[in-house]
């Protein structure tokens, strides 16, 4: 006589918890940053004053659901409902060691500082996250965690498995 597994939402929440690192969605990248940029007088562009540079590197883009605010409700010993939540952008990278610079301007009137690099490269990653998103990786991303739970569910004995995203209200201010 084969023994009848029983779960609560608490055992089924710590078993799902450990699937985080599974159902995240990567993105890799290669692009060229290219910045340009002139000392200003009045707002207007001072001749002679330009700098520039142009940047070629590699990175990624991790998107996934945070499985620590999943809702688990256990209705049977074979249905079971899931609550996950919105997706969200988990880490964006740019490789240093992967940056290589092309063009670069020395220009005594105005010279490229580290700041310059730091602000191109922060912009870079925005678009990044745009490009991503237009891309489809949050989609993904609810997919990827759908087949893990799932797969994981029917391997603890579940039937009848319902997943649900997060309903998000927006706020009124």
């Amino acid at each position: 006589m084969e023994k009848e597994r029983v779960y609560d939402s608490s055992s089924v929440m710590n078993r799902i918890s450990y699937m985080q690192e599974l159902a995240l969605v990567r993105y890799n990248y290669t692009g060229v940053i290219s910045y340009k940029d002139y000392r200003k007088f009045l707002n207007i562009n001072v001749p002679l004053t330009n700098k520039f540079f142009l940047l070629k590197y590699n990175g990624y883009i991790k998107a996934g659901v945070d499985f620590e605010r999943i809702e688990v409700i256990v209705e049977n010993d074979t249905t079971i409902h899931i609550s996950i939540p919105k997706p969200k952008i988990l880490d964006t990278v740019i490789d240093e060691k992967s940056i290589q610079v092309y063009n670069e301007s020395e220009n005594a009137f105005n010279p490229i500082k580290i700041s310059d690099y730091n602000e191109a490269i922060t912009q870079e990653k925005n678009v990044m996250i745009r490009d991503a998103i237009d891309q489809g990786i949050y989609q993904q991303a609810t997919g990827e965690a759908k087949i893990a739970i799932t797969s994981l569910l029917k391997d603890m004995g579940f039937k009848e498995i319902h997943i649900t995203e997060e309903l998000v209200i927006p706020q009124l201010h």
